[in-house]
């Protein structure tokens, strides 16, 4: 596990009580030594908890470029706990959220949570099948199925719902989700995700104008909901 924290005292209560609840612990002090540590250890390391404000890279811009590469388990720790914040934090791929001060009992068991899921994941997609209810997401070949029925979505669409059903439950707002897919600055304009967001409704949803699966969180943006 690598920990990313630049107060001296909070990183090495972190990895003091980490050591000792059985984890093996790296560490790094700003966030260029971050992702050189990630570099040369990443096949060893099974979640990173990352402060964002570090000198150097911050938080965010580590966390980009670790996604360029990898979807290991991400935590964030914050002293900010302004909702926006950790919008943005989650849209840029942070799987939680810690804010300090906090215990480090609640790290080690938001720590655990993320491992198992991340092990439940990768055990599920050995066959590279996303599912959630009526939905199959194939990474390998490309596709979306509803039921047994393939779904004819374009380009844009399908990237849109593999970002929904890699991160179920997790909201995005129309900016994260236009630079995301689209890879370019956002200027306020919404019409364009709003069309994508109408067309895969109207193929994955029963009753497109009731939606289920792929909802809208008012003020802020749209989720797909966990369906058992």
């Amino acid at each position: 596990m690598l920990v990313c924290e630049d107060e001296y005292d909070i990183r090495d209560l972190i990895v003091t009580y980490l050591n000792r609840e059985g984890f093996n612990t790296i560490s790094a002090h700003n966030g260029v030594k971050s992702l050189d540590m990630y570099q040369a250890n990443s096949n060893e390391i099974s979640l990173i908890l990352l402060d964002i404000m570090m000198p150097g890279l911050d938080g965010y811009e580590v966390l980009r470029k670790i996604r360029e590469q990898s979807n290991v388990p991400v935590i964030f720790l914050t002293a900010r706990s302004d909702e926006e914040d950790k919008i943005h934090g989650l849209g840029l791929g942070a799987d939680d959220y810690v804010v300090k001060p906090f215990s480090l009992k609640e790290i080690s068991s938001r720590i655990k949570a993320q491992i198992r899921r991340n092990t439940q994941y990768i055990e599920n997609s050995s066959s590279t099948l996303i599912v959630n209810g009526p939905l199959t997401l194939d990474l390998n070949q490309y596709f979306v199925k509803k039921d047994d029925e393939i779904l004819n979505l374009n380009p844009k669409e399908f990237s849109m719902m593999k970002l929904f059903m890699e991160n179920l439950e997790q909201v995005f707002t129309k900016k994260q989700l236009y630079e995301s897919i689209w890879n370019d600055p956002f200027y306020g304009d919404a019409n364009t995700i709003m069309v994508h967001i109408s067309h895969i409704r109207e193929k994955i949803e029963e009753n497109p104008k009731q939606p289920k699966l792929l909802r809208t969180i008012r003020g802020i943006g749209y989720r797909m909901e966990r369906i058992e």
